[in-house]
């Protein structure tokens, strides 16, 4: 029974394999030949592999930047930093966490089939993030296991068909589609990044319409641009970290050499990253049609936040640094404040300020990326303290989790567990379970109303 446990867990938050699977089953559906379901099976999984890699080889690149800030300003406090964190609570909570997210995946197919929200979560590496914060909260709060279990996995299911709900009129603008939909930690924050970049941003002047002299018009190709930029940034810190400190992680490589190629290394894999989400979208979006058709009408998968980089590659670096500027104001004003300290973590400014950066200039242009972008950042940097007090002994270490949707969720979980103990947090659940399907109803009949106006309206038109 383990070993059957573990390989189903090891299968959903491995999502190479996951999508690849789901691809297989919609083109099964379909009725595709042997020869189609091998291939595009096979492509789906080596795509999500190519953008794993990518997405490794920049964190990878990214640690070092990280590290000489810290030592250049010498700063000291909690570094938000998903993989750090969970890495401990698996340690005592792994067996609750596997099981949260296993019967998270079922409420939301289950959402999804009944109610108006058709998105399928398909990124099982942050659900597994999502359900040891869940399994953190709940235990602090008194929780036996299996009301932990099967309550954690409602509140999550909801959480997952709701965020890439929330995101979605954003991503349709940025793919202008709706074929595929948002699964990424940070999804609440690119909500609010969305609603800013509209109010205050300006459409007509995109990111990727720079006008650029022709003497430097190599700056147009964003593998070059992200490298010059990167090498800026990068040899900057280095000077201030000092050839010493830096030189204890480039192995007797000078330290500026060692910063160019860091900088390189970044470009690079950004460059993987982009390979890997054309592979995917070329397979994925076709194959997903089967599953709409058959098991859940209508539904979109929920993919990572890389899959959103190629439509706008200079709205990721300007989101990038957008979003890490406000991590460094925020920082400022904690110190003036003397609450605990959030350092800029670079990777979680990275994912959560690129997207941003893509949807704040797809719906308010340059402004919009700068904007929305910059108040992610912040976001990202204030609401770990929300989160602190309701994670017990962990709360009080030097990682924390770091995307909008762990504030969101462990705040409202975790307060309700201060206010209340398990009683309220059940009944707190059950409410917001309640909730998300009379929103769905609404939104079910305000469609079909519509639908039926246009109806008329065309009848009379004819």
């Amino acid at each position: 029974m383990t070993a059957t446990l573990d390989l189903i867990i090891s299968i959903v938050k491995t999502p190479a394999i996951l999508v690849a699977l789901i691809a297989i089953l919609g083109l099964v559906l379909q009725k595709k030949s042997f020869s189609d379901v091998m291939t595009d099976g096979i492509k789906t999984f080596i795509g999500f592999l190519v953008l794993s890699g990518g997405a490794g080889i920049v964190s990878g690149a990214l640690a070092p930047m990280g590290k000489m800030f810290i030592h250049a300003f010498n700063v000291q406090g909690v570094i938000p930093n998903n993989e750090a964190v969970v890495a401990t609570v698996l340690v005592t909570y792994g067996s609750s966490t596997a099981l949260i997210m296993l019967v998270s995946m079922i409420v939301n197919v289950l959402l999804a089939r009944f109610t108006s929200f058709k998105y399928i979560y398909l990124s099982g590496h942050v659900m597994i993030y999502m359900s040891a914060m869940l399994a953190v909260i709940m235990s602090v709060a008194g929780f036996s296991t299996w009301p932990l279990i099967i309550l954690g996995g409602i509140a999550l299911g909801v959480a997952d068909t709701l965020m890439p709900a929330l995101v979605q009129p954003f991503i349709k603008e940025v793919t202008h589609s709706d074929s595929v939909a948002l699964a990424h930690t940070g999804d609440f924050g690119y909500f609010i990044s969305g609603v800013v970049a509209k109010i205050f941003g300006n459409k007509s002047k995109s990111t990727e319409d720079l006008k650029i002299p022709k003497s430097v018009s190599f700056l147009r190709d964003s593998t070059v641009s992200i490298t010059l930029t990167m090498v800026v940034i990068y040899v900057i810190l280095a000077i201030f970290a000092g050839p010493v400190y830096v030189g204890k992680m480039s192995s007797g490589v000078n330290y500026i050499v060692y910063s160019i190629i860091q900088a390189g290394t970044f470009a690079a894999g950004v460059y993987v990253i982009l390979a890997g989400v054309r592979l995917i979208l070329n397979e994925i979006i076709p194959a997903f049609k089967g599953i709409s058709e058959k098991l859940v009408p209508n539904a979109k998968p929920a993919l990572d936040c890389p899959i959103i980089f190629p439509y706008a590659p200079n709205a990721v670096i300007v989101g990038f640094f957008s979003s890490f500027v406000g991590g460094v104001l925020s920082m400022i004003i904690m110190i003036t404040l003397h609450t605990v300290i959030v350092i800029p973590g670079v990777v979680a400014h990275f994912m959560c300020g690129a997207t941003s950066g893509v949807i704040g200039n797809a719906v308010g242009g340059r402004r919009g990326a700068v904007l929305g972008a910059f108040v992610q950042g912040i976001f990202i940097s204030f609401l770990p303290l929300a989160l602190i007090p309701v994670l017990g002994k962990i709360g009080l270490g030097n990682a924390m989790f770091s995307d909008s949707d762990f504030g969101i969720v462990g705040s409202y979980v975790g307060w309700l567990g201060q206010a209340g103990g398990t009683v309220a947090i059940s009944i707190g659940i059950i409410a917001a379970l309640i909730l998300f399907i009379l929103v769905s109803v609404i939104v079910s009949s305000h469609r079909k109303a519509s639908l039926n106006l246009n109806k008329e309206i065309g009848k009379e038109n004819a």
